[in-house]
């Protein structure tokens, strides 16, 4: 399913705020593949509404282990 502009900014947003709240104990690699795999894991989704919000909520409890 393609990815709309409005969920595009929405994720670009995620990694901000993912950036702003790990930056200091993850790389930005890390950052990055966690929301890639958040991300991944909701592309045959039909409802694209709360993606964006499910995205930042599994990337961030995937950065939060092994700290």
């Amino acid at each position: 399913m393609a990815i709309d502009a409005r969920e595009k900014e929405a994720i670009r947003a995620v990694a901000e705020r993912l950036a702003d709240a790990y930056g200091a104990t993850r790389t930005p690699e890390e950052i990055e593949a966690a929301i890639t795999e958040a991300h991944a894991s909701f592309t045959d989704r039909p409802v694209r509404d709360f993606v964006p919000v499910l995205v930042e909520r599994k990337a961030r409890a995937a950065l939060g282990k092994n700290i």
